[in-house]
């Protein structure tokens, strides 16, 4: 027996399908910015991860026996993903200096952009610790192209894939 349609929002509908006709475009910045924070709360996880394994690598016996040029890769690796962390927090510091700000729809936009630059030095990081590594590990006539193509990877998932699906999209409401 067929039911009659319900009334009211479709509970399986994805919100990210369309604009809800009642959220105001204020709402949908706030809805947007807590999204974002919350993708972000996970990535930083991943990067103080990294971080806690780079400072204890430096305080392995093999570290000393590490040459120059390796050495030299720990400590870029080490400040890359300080900066990632750092610049991946700014849009939470963001969020709390303007909590009460009437442009969220800009804090949204820097924030987005802030992240993105983030997401560039994570990439720059975690490639930077596969060369290490694998320079380490099987040496550095090896470790060159498989971290390139680890670096092509990351280019690929996180910035030319998103780029390509969103071009493929109608625009989103503002």
């Amino acid at each position: 027996m067929d039911q009659p349609p319900a009334s009211g929002p479709d509970p399986a509908a994805d919100p990210a399908d369309g604009p809800d006709p009642a959220e105001s475009p204020q709402a949908r910045a706030n809805r947007r910015l807590v999204e974002m924070l919350q993708e972000l709360r996970v990535l930083q996880t991943g990067v103080q991860i990294v971080f806690a394994f780079l400072l204890g690598v430096a305080f392995t016996p093999g570290f000393a026996g590490l040459g120059a040029g390796e050495q030299d890769l720990y400590v870029a690796v080490l400040l890359l993903t300080v900066l990632a962390a750092a610049v991946l927090a700014t849009p939470v510091a963001l969020h709390r200096a303007l909590l009460h700000h009437p442009e969220r729809p800009r804090i949204l936009r820097v924030s987005a952009r802030i992240a993105q630059i983030g997401l560039v030095l994570l990439a720059a990081a975690l490639s930077g610790a596969v060369l290490l590594v694998l320079t380490v590990v099987l040496g550095a006539a090896v470790a060159l192209p498989l971290t390139g193509a680890v670096a092509l990877a990351f280019t690929g998932l996180w910035f030319v894939l998103p780029w390509a699906v969103r071009r493929s999209l109608p625009a989103p409401p503002e």
